[in-house]
């Protein structure tokens, strides 16, 4: 089975282009599936059956697993069996009508317009990594960027003078994404005056670099925007995600179309965005309340 799920996993990379994140996702989920079946004495995957998916589901959310969780194992099985059917392994399908859990629909905390200015105004504009921070924090809120698609942005995408950036998100989906012109400015300033004493001579095709002149990992830059919440007295959670729903509900509470948001954040399904509306009309009942005369 092992050697079956690394032709999966090869065929995901070469033929479906997933992205890395996507493809250890899969892999890790799957790799506990086979392990699960090897413990209930099941070694052939034409011996798998709906119950023996069933069941591995709700030993997952027994573990203590979200729901949300959950439906991802359950989104890699399915692909996996899919492949299996595709490569004649299968005859049939044993989970084709087996239905997702229901995914309980929470609304996605945001900022404020005067705490993004607040957050971003926490680098020191005199340091490097300051700066570098700074032009991050407003390219991120100025596109909704994946925190992935911000920390490996390569410089050729990345047009000023145009004032948008070529984006490849999820699956290499390609986007267009306005830059504004506060994003426009801080980046300007950083390629000027923190970039090259970053660098120390190293060429890099990514925008934004450490103090090694390599790519920022995801995790540095999670760091460095929670470092900058506290700073901020800010007591939400602070992620890079929060900003790109920041981004997202501010646009359509100043009247964007949910198409065109649907777009520039690169999802692929418009429902996916409309949790948005869901966030502003939130909004927007509570100021209703607290200031209507009979609110």
């Amino acid at each position: 089975m092992d050697q079956i799920l690394d032709q999966f996993l090869h065929y995901l990379i070469v033929e479906k282009g997933l992205s890395k994140n996507t493809i250890d996702a899969y892999s890790h989920g799957l790799w506990r599936f086979l392990d699960y079946l090897r413990r209930k004495g099941i070694h052939e995957m034409p011996s798998v059956s709906k119950f023996d998916v069933k069941a591995f589901l709700l030993a997952l959310k027994k573990q203590g697993l979200s729901t949300k969780s959950v439906v991802r194992n359950l989104v890699a099985i399915r692909t996996f069996f899919q492949f299996l059917m595709r490569e004649g392994i299968l005859e049939t399908n044993p989970i084709e009508e087996l239905e997702s859990p229901k995914i309980p629909k929470t609304l996605p905390e945001i900022l404020s317009f005067k705490e993004v200015e607040q957050l971003l105004e926490q680098p020191n504009p005199q340091a490097p990594l300051a700066i570098r921070d700074r032009a991050m924090l407003e390219v991120l809120y100025a596109t909704g960027m994946r925190v992935s698609e911000l920390t490996q942005l390569p410089m050729n995408q990345v047009n000023l003078e145009g004032g948008y950036v070529l984006v490849f998100g999820k699956g290499s989906k390609e986007r267009i994404v306005p830059l504004g012109k506060e994003a426009i400015k801080w980046v300007t300033f950083y390629l000027k005056m923190a970039r090259e004493r970053l660098s120390k001579g190293k060429e890099s095709p990514f925008l934004f670099i450490n103090r090694s002149g390599r790519a920022m990992s995801r995790q540095q830059f999670w760091k460095n925007i929670k470092a900058y919440g506290l700073k901020a007295g800010i007591r939400k959670r602070i992620t890079p995600h929060l900003l790109r729903h920041s981004f997202a509900s501010h646009l359509l509470e100043r009247g964007a179309d949910l198409r065109s948001v649907q777009m520039m954040l690169g999802h692929v399904d418009i429902s996916t965005t409309q949790i948005y509306t869901h966030v502003t009309g939130e909004r927007l009942k509570k100021i209703h309340q607290r200031y209507h005369p009979r609110g």
